[in-house]
Parts: structure tokens; sequence; C-alpha cells
């Protein structure tokens, strides 16, 4: 396909790199895993940008054994000529200057989704390092960086048919707290990007495990509210449709399910939009607006509406929805892309679902009785909720008047010293109320397994004895509106459960109990799950609880350490602290056997590679020295230039 004028001319460069390293927070919003996975997700976004545009339908993302990612598309590759003022290859200025990218003007890309045009700089300069590979005009051309810094000059490495651009980098961890992905979180981001770009392919691996997925959804947004619904009882087939104006594509697909949660995602140019935003409110008042304008044509349903109209949350009742919009122009609230703030894009959004839901419910009147008596019985049970809450205010539980007989509460009333254990049952609520700190620790015994939060009206969980209990103790009130977080009475609350499948599904009751209740509850800080040890070591003079295996290994070196010694081949004699650490390296070289094997390297190749004087690396594999000594071994190497 033709470059269509994308060249060095089509990128504008702004700024430097400067403040990236010293302040990377202000970039890509953190330095523990979740910035550690924006990095990927910037790379990618490039890719994302370049089939948005219509020159790219592959994208393949691998993470390999040393915690290195590589990203690779069949787009048009960044362009490579020197770019007019930068006097610098375009890639170069790509890679190391702010705000440096072809999104910027309408000639290169119209729609596009990078971090304010930072992102692929931020992923260099927060790397160790960095190499770059661009197939283009018939050329393969590489450079590499560290920390943001050219360490070697664009250079042709050979010649190719295929065109696109490579990335592979490794996280710096003098900046990440953190510097291991997890393949999971990345699956679902890249499963949701081909949901949202039709007939774009994209795979995933990850060298550590073996796991391979792809991805691929011809079916779009209708496809993605059917797997999001995969076990529900829908009340209609999945309503969809997709609208432009004024140089804004909206897309959408709904669906009402006998359930009573509301989950919808939106995403602004292929950005997970987790805060919302513009095109979120424009969604919402178009719904309510389009079933309360269906229900005051039908008489006989406004009888049933109390005050006229149907709330938001009434109409939300039961909804899976996913909204897309793509726009030329993105304003996003802060760096991490989590709210869309186009004020113009409310009306654009209402006005596109609108018509379109207004449509579909003229046509279809059936599936919109389902809808709109799904929402009655939502406003209904709302009531109902509101005449619960008022009477547990006049009868004091709730109030905080009255604490549960079965809450063994502390002495202290600093909210700040103050911590709550939830645990299984009165017999573990008694072992815990014997090892407490009866100061500033208070424990709270429930009974069996709570209800499942996801699947209850809001009225029939203030019904629940248990559920009711764990609101009063925790003293912050229940429902919109009605929640007073400074009114918390224990600043940690810690969910104690066995380690057994049991537990396992009560800390889950739990956990959605509370993300479903009190999420700014999590967001501060305030809820915990206490660890049970793995294992208990003891003799007929000391008993000791270990966490997991790493404490486990940590405590044998240890008592190694202290009775044993080992001679070896040479004469040498290991012992205590040479004794510790020669277990650790062995312990830690058994770790990369195993990850190696996983990965399909057999160990006595593993093994013949660390023999090796000469340290491998892409560079040198090719050299007679490490060919030979491993030809000796029985392995014949080549190497394979992408």
């Amino acid at each position: 396909m033709p470059n269509s004028g994308y060249n060095a001319d089509s990128i504008t460069i702004l700024e430097g790199l400067q403040a990236v390293r010293k302040r990377p927070a202000m970039y890509i919003g953190s330095t523990d895993s979740r910035g550690l996975h924006h990095l990927v997700y910037e790379v990618v976004d490039n890719s994302i940008d370049e089939a948005m545009a219509g020159y790219c339908d592959k994208i393949e993302i691998v993470l390999h054994l040393d915690n290195s990612v590589t990203i690779r598309d069949n787009g048009r590759g960044i362009p490579v000529d020197i770019h007019p003022k930068e006097h610098v290859p375009a890639v170069q200025g790509v890679m190391t200057k702010l705000h440096a990218g072809g999104k910027f003007d309408n000639t290169a890309y119209k729609v596009s989704g990078g971090l304010h045009g930072v992102g692929v700089s931020c992923v260099n300069a927060l790397s160790e390092w960095l190499e770059v590979t661009v197939r283009r005009d018939g050329k393969v051309w590489r450079q590499r960086y560290k920390r943001g810094v050219p360490e070697t000059k664009l250079e042709c490495v050979g010649n190719s048919d295929s065109h696109g651009t490579t990335v592979r980098f490794k996280a710096d961890e003098e900046i990440f707290e953190v510097c291991e992905y997890s393949y999971e979180i990345l699956k679902r981001r890249f499963e949701e990007l081909a949901y949202l770009n039709r007939g774009l392919s994209i795979e995933c691996s990850d060298e550590r495990t073996g796991e391979k997925h792809s991805f691929y959804a011809d079916g779009g947004l209708p496809q993605f509210v059917k797997d999001l619904t995969e076990g529900e009882i829908g009340l209609h087939p999945i309503i969809s449709g997709e609208g432009q104006s004024d140089g804004v594509t909206v897309d959408y697909a709904i669906q009402y399910n006998s359930g009573y949660k509301e989950n919808v995602l939106t995403f602004a140019n292929n950005i997970r939009t987790k805060e919302g935003g513009t095109h979120l409110a424009g969604f919402k008042t178009a719904l309510t607006k389009a079933i309360n304008n269906y229900i005051k044509n039908q008489p006989e349903l406004a009888k049933k509406v109390k005050g006229g109209s149907l709330t938001g949350d009434d109409v939300r009742e039961g909804l899976t929805a996913v909204l897309s919009v793509k726009l030329p122009q993105p304003q996003f609230e802060g760096q991490t892309k989590t709210k869309l703030g186009n004020s113009e894009i409310a009306g654009i959004v209402s006005g596109v679902i609108y018509a379109g839901l207004d449509r579909y419910f003229q046509e279809h009147p059936k599936e919109s009785r389902l809808i709109i008596e799904k929402a009655l019985d939502a406003a209904h049970a709302r009531e109902a909720a509101r005449h619960a809450r008022d009477l547990a205010r006049r009868k004091g539980p709730l109030s905080g008047f009255g604490l549960p007989g079965k809450l063994a509460d502390c002495q202290s009333k600093d909210p700040t010293e103050c911590e709550l254990f939830i645990v299984e049952g009165d017999s573990a609520g008694g072992s815990a109320k014997q090892g407490r700190d009866p100061k500033t620790q208070a424990i709270l015994p429930l009974r069996g397994k709570i209800l499942n939060i996801e699947k209850t009206r809001f009225d029939k969980m203030l019904a629940n004895e248990e559920v009711r209990s764990l609101i009063t103790a925790m003293g912050v009130g229940i429902g919109e509106g009605d929640v007073n977080y400074e009114k918390l009475r224990y600043h940690k609350i810690v969910i104690m459960t066995d380690a057994d499948v049991d537990g396992a599904h009560i800390r889950t009751l739990l956990l959605t109990f509370f993300f479903r209740n009190y999420p700014e509850l999590i967001e501060r800080g305030h809820l915990f799950i206490a660890q049970p040890p793995l294992y208990r070591v003891f003799n007929s003079k000391m008993e000791r609880f270990i966490k997991n295996d790493d404490a486990l290994n940590d405590f044998l070196f240890h008592r190694v350490r202290d009775g044993m010694h080992v001679e070896g081949e040479n004469g040498a004699v290991f012992s205590g602290e040479a004794m510790f650490e020669l277990m650790q390296r062995i312990n830690a070289l058994d770790a990369h056997i195993a990850n190696a094997e996983q990965a399909g390297i057999a160990r006595e190749l593993f093994l013949a590679f660390i023999e090796t004087e000469e340290r491998i690396t892409p560079e040198n594999l090719s050299s007679e020295a490490v060919r030979g000594y491993l030809k000796q071994r029985g392995y014949d190497l080549r190497l394979e230039v992408q």
C-alpha cells in the first residue's frame, strides 16, 4: 500500500525527554505494575494507529524470558529519512523527542490514540534498552538506544519485501518497582483491541510459559457484548449501531439481561476510558431520553411510572454495553487517558445513539416492552430499597447507634489505628479474639457465605443479616448518596479466611460486596486480605509458620548454612555466608533452566550457552567462536533476521 505522504515531513517535534526519567509518573501514571504495562500499551497504540489509518492488519506481541517485550506490526514503517528541521532520521526523532510523531496534523493520521504523542519516546526514556527495526521501501533499518539515548546510528542491516515496525525494549529496573509483566493483563487488553478494530489480527505469546493467543473479531462490538454476557440470559437480541457526525465516528452495542448490574465499557480512539467522560455522558443521556420518550407515547406504561419518568439508574439496571468513539483530536484528562474531556462529544454521541435507539424501539415493540418492564422493575426496587434504608435509620442499626452483638470491638476510638478482621464463623472468631490486641483490633465473625451481591437486588441485600452486620460495623452507611467515608470506624479492614476452597469463595464474595458498594474504600487503601501461611515447620524445640515457597527456601538455606559445609572438586570449602550464597545461586539457576525448558530450550543447550566464555547476545550469535563451541556439543546454530 502506498505511504500516502507519511515521511519525515509528517513528523512534528515539539520538545525533548529531559523530564521523563526524573518524573516518570507524570507521563505514565505510576512506576508500579500499572505503569509497567502502560509501556506496552503505548507501543501497541502506535501500531493500532496504523491499523486505524488502514495500513496495518496484523500486530504481534511477545513477552521474552528476560522480561523484554517485542511489538511487531505490518504497517508502513516509521520514516527513516532525515527530518528537515532536526537533521536526524525521523525514526530517531520519534524515539528521542517528546511530542514527536505524525499525530499533530491531519496529513499522516486522521484519528490516533497515542499518549498525547509522547508514548513511544517515553517508553524509550524509561527502558534499560530499546531496539527499533523498520522495514520500509525494500530495506531493513535498525537502531539501538540505552535509557533514551542512541547507542548506535540508524543502520541499514538488510533487504526485505515486507513493511512495518518492530520495537523491542526492556523496562529499566532503576525506574520501575516491578519489571515482570502479567500475561493475563496484557491479553485482556489485546482482546479488547481486536473487538474495537474489525479485521485486525493480534497475536500475543509468552516465552516464559509457552502461552499463545490469537484475537480476530470480525463481529466487532456486537461480538464483544455477546462475549461479555456469556452465561447471562439476554432479554433481546443485541442492539448495535454506528453513526458519524462532524468527523466523529460513534459505534455502540447494548443488551439487557436478567441480572441487576450495569456494565458499560467506553473507549475513545481504542483507549479504554475507565473514568468515562463526555462520550459516556452522551450515551447515558440518549438511553434515558429514548426510553422515557417511548414510555410517554405508551399510556398504559406511563401509568406505571411514579413521577412521570425513569431515572438513569433505572434504565441501566442489567445493561451491558460497549461504546467506542473515534475522533480527530481527543482531549484526555490526565496523561493516563482515563477520561475523555472533549465537550462537543457529549452532544454528538447523544444524537447518534438517540436516533438509533428511538428507531429500534419503534420497529421492535416486543423487545422494547421487555426493556421497559425491566426498567420499571428497577424503579420499584429502588423505591423499596429507599424505604428499607429509611426504616433502618429509624431503627438505628445502620446509623451506628447499635453495633452487631457478635462484633468483638476494640477499645480505641481512633479509626486510623483500628483494624477490623472479618473471619469465618464463630469458631474462627473465638481463636481470633484470643490472639488479637483488644486495644486496636476488632473481630467480626460471619456465619457461612454471604450473599452474592452481583446477583442480588439492593433491597434483598439489605435484608440479609450478615450483610447488615458488616455495614453496621463499618459505620459509613450504604447506598448512592448515603455513604460517608469520614465515618469509617476502622482504617484497616482485613478479610481473613481459610486457605481452602471455601475460604477463597467467601473471600471472593466479600471482595464483590466491597467493590460494588464501597469502591472508594478500596481506592483509599483500607481493604486488605490476610495471607495465611502455606507451611508449618516444627520440631521439639521450635515452631514456625512460613508464608510461601520462597520463604521456605530462605529458611532451609539458613538452617543448612549454620550446620553444614560443602567441599568442591578444586578443594574449595563453602560454609557460612559463602554456603548460603552458593545455594541461592543454584536455586536461581534451577529457576532459569525451568523457564528455558518452558520456552522449548533443552536443559543441555541452556547449560552449553552458560559454559561459553563469550557472552551470548544477538550481535555475536553468528561469531565463529560461539558457533564452533556449540557445534562440538551437537548444536548447529543459525541466526534468522526478521
